[in-house]
């Protein structure tokens, strides 16, 4: 490509490399401030959610279901032990991610079953010997992360899964180096408009990718990303530094404008079961490699990955759950707490574990306050009333009905915009292969 400019350049690099950075980012913050409901969490240790979320959770669609456990990996010192508790049957999920935001392995409920397990966990490369009978989970970067989920059907069942919580560890293998290196950190001189690219740069070479995706990267040479020591954006001509910011701002919103896309057709909820499946290098344990769970081309993953990291970042493969929403009724109305609506299942959706409907406030896709807390409803809420047919019918209002049974079917909308979610956990074969289709949402 020796006719792109340094803006070309820039804008495909903040494309190509933006989930790096978005994840990093994140992992950064895990370690120091702490992520969502989980505070600060040292390397290679497991920081727990310990209540459902609710309205006072200042994080975007948040889930009502699961207590979260994440743990920020670094295998530099070593391989790590992982333990996993016997959940008794109950839905669970450890989901591994590397730096470039491939989910490279689970390990839970769909994947390994429930029972207690030991697994290593080891660096790029490693060569030793697991302990007797351990499978091994190799990780494609020295730095990754696990987003641990665990299924909590409300107050009554915390403190079981605060005791699961409690037993899920991190040791390192007898042997380990010691102390974890960390992220390396950005020339802090750097201006403010370049620091995507020094990050880039330096966390792109501490952190490779597969070797097709470093083959790749050769080609953002001309703009420094492949510099090694002193970083090339600290005294760049004025006229390269403007090309190269302009190039990020293009970048980004071509980011914006793929993951806004067309929006979703009158009444259709809106899931996309590939948005995730531009891992094409490393599907270890728990990881499914058949074709369809694959973007064959590989220029075309990188944008659905950034778009994953934009909108999802560290969400699952469709085969482990499904996120649907949608933002109007079945006559193509934006929905508002102004109106009252029904979502009538004719048959539940089709899963191995359990399904809900979240409801979020629009446009800041948060949980928000209503007079009986309940912020999900499905399956496993208690005191739902069906149909003699087995059909389920929901009421998405804000005034609570007045009718007993649509009472306990209620839903609780706010006052102005809302967007509801359906999320299904172990999504079943007519979820994915998308003959199951989900009902609209119905002014009444």
């Amino acid at each position: 490509m020796a006719d792109a400019t340094p803006e070309m350049l820039a804008a495909e690099a903040f494309v190509y490399g933006s989930p790096l950075v978005a994840d990093l980012t994140a992992v950064d913050t895990l370690v120091r401030r702490g992520f969502g409901a989980v505070g600060p969490t040292p390397w290679n240790a497991f920081g727990h959610s310990t209540r459902l979320a609710d309205a006072d959770t200042d994080f975007v669609s948040v889930n009502n279901d699961t207590l979260y456990s994440n743990a920020p990996l670094d295998l530099s010192a070593g391989p790590l032990l992982l333990h996993v508790p016997d959940t008794g049957g109950a839905y669970d999920v450890l989901q591994f991610i590397d730096a470039w935001t491939n989910n490279f392995a689970y390990v839970g409920r769909r994947s390994s079953g429930t029972a207690e397990q030991t697994w290593l966990i080891a660096p790029p490369g490693w060569q030793g010997e697991p302990p007797p009978d351990v499978p091994v989970i190799v990780a494609p970067t020295t730095v990754a992360v696990i987003a641990g989920r665990n299924s909590c059907a409300g107050p009554d069942d915390l403190d079981r899964v605060r005791d699961l919580q409690r037993q899920l560890t991190l040791t390192p293998l007898e042997g380990g180096s010691g102390t974890p290196a960390g992220l390396p950190e950005p020339d802090a001189d750097v201006p403010a408009e370049l620091l995507f690219l020094e990050r880039l740069r330096r966390w792109m070479a501490a952190f490779p990718p597969a070797a097709a995706d470093v083959a790749f990267q050769q080609r953002f040479a001309p703009i420094g990303l492949l510099d090694q020591g002193r970083s090339p954006y600290l005294d760049g001509p004025a006229e390269w530094t403007a090309a190269l910011a302009k190039g990020l701002a293009a970048g980004r919103e071509r980011v914006e404008a793929a993951t806004a896309g067309a929006g979703e057709p009158t009444g259709e909820w809106s899931a996309n079961l590939h948005l995730f499946d531009y891992n094409l290098d490393h599907l270890g344990p728990g990881t499914r490699a058949e074709p369809q769970w694959r973007i064959a081309d590989r220029r075309a993953a990188y944008l659905t990955r950034a778009v994953a990291a934009r909108a999802g970042l560290w969400g699952n493969h469709a085969y482990e759950a499904v996120y649907a929403t949608t933002h109007h009724d079945a006559d193509g109305v934006p929905l508002t707490g102004a109106h009252a609506y029904t979502l009538r299942f004719e048959q539940p959706p089709p899963v191995g574990a359990f399904w809900s409907v979240t409801m979020y406030g629009a446009p800041e896709y948060r949980l928000v306050p209503n007079p009986i807390d309940r912020y999900s409803i499905g399956d496993r809420t208690p005191g739902l009333v069906y149909g003699e047919d087995g059909s389920l019918t929901l009421h998405l209002r804000h005034e609570p009905p007045t009718d007993r049974d649509e009472l306990a079917n209620w839903l609780p909308a706010p006052a102005g915009g809302f967007r509801p979610m359906v999320r299904m956990y172990q999504p079943q074969d007519a979820v994915l292969d998308g003959s199951y289709r989900l009902p609209a949402v119905r002014p009444r």
